[in-house]
C-alpha cells in the first residue's frame, strides 16, 4: 500500500490556510450584512415607532381618538376643551376598551361628541369608519389621538380611507410597555403593507 505523493500532501497543506481565510472572509461579510440590517432596523424603529413626526395646526375639522392602551381620552378631551376642532370622535368597542370608561358623555361647549364601535374592532375597522364619517361631515383635516408606537400605522390605515390632512397627537406609553408595543407594531405594519392594502 502506497501513501500519497509528497506533492499531494504539500498542496493540501497549502489549501488549509486558504480555506480558513475564505471562511473568515465569508463570516465577516455575513456579520457585516447583519450589522447593517440591524442598524437599518434600529433607525427605522426610531423614526417610525419611537420618534415619528407629530403635531397639528391650531384647528382641524375633527379630533379622532383611536381606541387602545394609554390615556388617550385625556389627550382627546384636552384638545376638545382647547377648541382645536368642532367635533370629537371617540372609537369604542375594540379589545382595549375599558368598561365604564368613555368620553361619550363629555359636554364641551361648542364641540359635538360622537362615539362609534368599529367593525371589525381593529385599526382597520376604525379607519373605515373614519372614512365614512369624513364623507358625511365633510372633513378636510383630522387629528388622530393614539400612542406614539401606533402613530405610523394609524396614519397608514386612516390615510387609505381619508384623503384629507392627517395629524397625530399621542398619549404617553409606560416605559415597561415599549418593547411589546414595538414588537407588535412591526408585525401590524407589515400586515398592513403586505396583506391588507386597501381601505
Amino acid at each position: 500500500m502506497t501513501g500519497p505523493s509528497p506533492g499531494a500532501i504539500s498542496s493540501r497543506r497549502v489549501s488549509w490556510p486558504a480555506d480558513r481565510r475564505g471562511r473568515r472572509r465569508r463570516r465577516r461579510r455575513v456579520l457585516s450584512i447583519l450589522l447593517v440590517l440591524l442598524a437599518g432596523l434600529g433607525m427605522a424603529t426610531a423614526r417610525l415607532l419611537v420618534w415619528p413626526q407629530q403635531g397639528m395646526p391650531a384647528r382641524v375639522d375633527a379630533i379622532v381618538m383611536l381606541d387602545g392602551p394609554g390615556d388617550r381620552l385625556a389627550v382627546a378631551l384636552r384638545l376638545a376643551r382647547e377648541h382645536r376642532a368642532p367635533m370629537l370622535v371617540i372609537s369604542r368597542g375594540t379589545p382595549y376598551s375599558s368598561p365604564g370608561v368613555s368620553g361619550c358623555g363629555a359636554r364641551i361647549p361648542g364641540v359635538r361628541v360622537i362615539c362609534f364601535n368599529p367593525d371589525p374592532a381593529t385599526t382597520q375597522g376604525e379607519a373605515e369608519a373614519i372614512g365614512r364619517l369624513a364623507v358625511r361631515h365633510h372633513w378636510h383635516s383630522i387629528v388622530l389621538v393614539t400612542t406614539t408606537p401606533q402613530d405610523t400605522r394609524a396614519r397608514l390605515r386612516v390615510g387609505r380611507c381619508f384623503g384629507g390632512d392627517i395629524y397625530v397627537m399621542t398619549a404617553p406609553v409606560p416605559a415597561s410597555e415599549w418593547p411589546d408595543a414595538i414588537f407588535y407594531e412591526w408585525g401590524a405594519i407589515i400586515k398592513a403593507l403586505v396583506l391588507q392594502r386597501s381601505c
